[in-house]
C-alpha cells in the first residue's frame, strides 16, 4: 500500500497526520518523545503491526535536540556495528518515499562526502589503520588520500594537511522533513502538548503511561526521549546511565568563500568540522571538556564557541585546515547565530535499543549525537529486539559497558 500525501489545508497540521488532543485509552505501544527517534520508532511499530501513540511534551514534534542537529551522515566509524546500523539508515533516507511508502517524502539526501584531515605523521598512521579495518568490514568506497592527492581533490585545504580519507557516499540529510515523515507515515496518534508523567505498573511490570490528560494502558512503552530519556526511564527504577552534555553549532547562512560542493571537512586532529548549508555553512567542534549535566529545555549558547572555530589563532580554528576561514574572520561581516541541543552519551557512546531489564520497557535512545543518521536502523533494531526478533543485539541495554573515550565528532 503507498500512502498518498493530501496537499496542505487551512489548517498548520501536516497532511495525514494523526493528532489527537486526549491520548486513547489503549495501545499497543507507547512512545515517549517527538524528535526524529521517537517518530522513526512509531514508524516501524507500525510496520510491525503495532496501534501506536505517540506522547510529546512540547506543542510540535521536533523541536528540541533533532533540529540542533547538524544534519549529516557517514558510514565511517571505528567498529563494524555502528558501521551496519547507519548503512541500514543510508539505505533507508536514499529511497525514503519508497521506503515509507509515502509519496512525496523527502530526506534531503544528497551524497557530498566526509574529508576527515591530519597534518601530523601519528595522524596518518591512524587512518591508514582505520581504513583498513573499515575496508575488512566490507566499507570498500573509503578512499586513503595523500595530502596532495586531497589538495587537488579539494583545493581549499592548507598545506599542512599530510594525509585524508574521503568516502563519497556520505553526506547531507533534512533531520525536519525525516521526522515530520516518519511520523505521517506512521499512522500513530499523536499527542502534543502530552508529557507523560509516570507509568502505571503491575508488580514490577509497565502496563501503561501516565499523562496530564489520562492514561494510556498498553502491551509496551519504548522511551526514545532524547536527553530526557534517563529521567522517564527512572520512574520504573531503571538507571540508564546517560550522560547529556551539551553542544553547539554555528550557523553562518552567508558565506561566499564557502565552495557549495565541499564535503564534510573535519580537522581530525581538533575535532573542528565544516559543511556547506544555505549560502553559507555549519561549523562545529566536540568540546570535550563540557561537563555532564541535567536534560535541559532550553539549551544555552556561549558567544566563546563562535569565536573558538573562527579566531585563526584558537586551538579549535577551522583555518586550520581550510585557510579561507581567515579571510572569513579578518572581513567580520559575514552573520551567524548559535544553536544548542545535548547529545546523550552512553559510557562507550553506542545506543540502548531494545528491551529493558523492566518488563514492559523499552528504549531506544543514548545514541552519543549520531541520532539523525542512525534513527532509521537504530528505530527498525529497537522494535525488533522489543518484539523477541533479534538473536544478538550488540546495542542491548544490559550489555557490559566498557568506557569510551570521545570521537573526534
Amino acid at each position: 500500500m503507498r500512502l498518498a500525501v493530501a496537499p496542505p489545508s487551512s489548517s498548520s497540521e501536516t497532511p495525514r497526520m494523526q493528532y489527537a488532543a486526549t491520548p486513547p485509552l489503549t495501545a499497543d505501544l507507547v512512545v515517549i518523545g517527538g524528535g526524529i527517534v521517537g517518530a522513526a520508532t512509531a514508524f516501524y511499530a507500525r510496520r510491525a503491526g503495532l496501534r501506536t501513540v505517540l506522547l510529546e511534551s512540547r506543542p510540535r514534534l521536533c523541536t528540541l535536540t533533532t533540529p540542533a542537529s547538524t544534519g549529516a551522515f557517514r558510514a565511517q566509524f571505528d567498529n563494524p556495528e555502528e558501521t551496519r546500523l547507519v548503512l541500514e539508515s543510508i539505505a533507508a533516507y536514499s529511497s525514503f518515499a519508497d521506503h515509507l511508502e509515502l509519496l512525496g517524502a523527502d530526506s534531503g539526501y544528497l551524497e557530498r562526502g566526509y574529508l576527515w584531515l591530519t597534518t601530523t605523521l601519528e595522524g596518518a598512521a591512524r587512518q591508514r589503520e582505520l581504513v583498513e579495518r573499515q575496508r575488512g568490514w566490507g566499507l570498500a568506497d573509503v578512499e586513503l588520500l595523500s595530502g596532495d592527492e586531497a589538495r587537488r581533490r579539494f583545493p581549499y585545504l592548507a598545506p599542512e594537511v599530510v594525509s585524508a580519507r574521503f568516502r563519497a557516499g556520505d553526506g547531507f540529510l533534512e533531520p525536519r522533513q525525516i521526522t515530520m515523515a516518519f511520523a505521517t507515515a506512521s499512522l500513530a496518534t499523536i499527542c502534543l502538548d502530552t508529557p507523560a508523567t509516570g507509568f502505571c505498573l503491575a508488580g514490577d511490570r509497565v502496563i501503561g503511561v501516565k499523562t496530564a490528560r489520562g492514561n494510556v494502558s498498553c502491551g509496551n512503552v519504548i522511551v526514545a526521549a532524547g536527553p530526557f530519556s534517563g529521567v522517564v526511564a527512572e520512574w520504573a527504577g531503571l538507571d540508564l546511565r546517560l550522560q547529556p552534555r551539551v553542544r553547539q553549532r554555528l550557523i553562518m547562512p552567508r558565506v561566499a568563500e564557502v565552495p557549495a560542493d565541499a564535503p564534510m571537512t573535519i580537522d581530525e586532529d581538533t575535532g573542528a568540522h565544516w559543511r556547506p548549508a544555505l549560502a553559507g555553512a555549519y561549523l562545529l567542534y566536540t568540546d570535550h571538556e563540557t561537563l555532564v549535566g541535567p536534560p535541559l529545555w532550553d539549551v544555552p549558547t556561549s558567544a566563546s564557541y563562535a569565536f573558538e572555530l573562527l579566531d585563526p589563532t584558537s586551538r579549535h580554528a577551522v583555518a586550520r585546515v581550510a585557510p579561507f576561514w581567515r579571510q572569513v574572520w579578518e572581513r567580520n561581516d559575514a552573520p551567524y547565530l548559535l544553536a544548542a541541543g545535548q547529545y546523550t552519551y552512553t559510557g562507550d557512546h553506542r545506543p540502548l535499543l531494545g528491551p529493558s531489564p523492566v518488563p514492559g520497557l523499552a528504549v531506544n535512545t543514548g545514541y552519543s549525537g549520531h541520532g539523525v543518521m542512525g534513527a532509521a536502523g537504530g528505530s527498525r533494531l529497537a522494535i525488533d529486539a522489543m518484539l523477541g526478533r533479534v538473536g544478538d543485539n550488540p546495542f542491548r541495554v544490559d550489555r557490559q559497558m566498557v568506557e569510551r573515550s570521545f570521537d573526534v565528532i
